[in-house]
């Protein structure tokens, strides 16, 4: 696998190597040691599999705060999205910073988004699938959200907006006094 740095602090976009034949690919999406490589040394506790019929549609940006704060890796199964980031850790240099990686089927790529930072995506093709491992088990209690159209944030969605759920557009604007969550 090949790790790339991103521009925010312990965020990781992830290239595996596939060993490709007449018969397909095989690629290793998770090895602890290149992954303690770059200071990941938490266990990964609930795998989750998401299916999205509609392209345009929405998903995010989530997050858990701690002491449920997560770190999750997330990978394109089936179809393509455009996949954001937020550092929302408090104190950070990157604060409000935003990151946007095209995963798809094809091209394999995952992001590793580290405790402290929301996450969402788009869908660009309808049926799309997405894996997500995540070192901690999910609780509502500690969920918070980020609407996708904060001002503050600026996100550039690539196509019209299609469905999004109405508790992700219940999420509240940003303040500009806003701190965000302690890691």
């Amino acid at each position: 696998m090949i790790f790339h740095e991103t521009k925010l602090q312990g965020a990781y976009i992830i290239e595996p190597e596939p060993y490709r034949d007449e018969r397909g690919f095989f690629a290793r999406t998770f090895c602890r040691r290149e992954f303690e490589a770059i200071g990941h040394h938490r266990e990964f506790v609930q795998f989750n599999h998401s299916h999205t019929r509609r392209k345009g549609t929405i998903r995010g940006l989530h997050y858990q705060h701690p002491p449920q704060a997560e770190i999750k890796l997330i990978r394109c199964i089936k179809g393509a999205v455009l996949d954001v980031i937020v550092d929302i850790r408090q104190g950070s240099r990157t604060f409000l910073g935003h990151i946007s990686v095209e995963l798809t089927e094809q091209n394999l790529k995952m992001i590793y988004v580290p405790e402290g930072f929301a996450h969402g995506f788009q869908t660009l093709d309808a049926h799309t699938e997405l894996m997500y491992h995540h070192t901690a088990y999910y609780a509502p209690e500690s969920e918070g959200g980020i609407r996708h159209d904060d001002p503050l944030l600026g996100i550039s969605w690539p196509l019209a907006i299609g469905d999004i759920s109405v508790k992700d557009q219940s999420y509240p604007y940003l303040e500009r006094h806003f701190s965000g969550v302690q890691i």
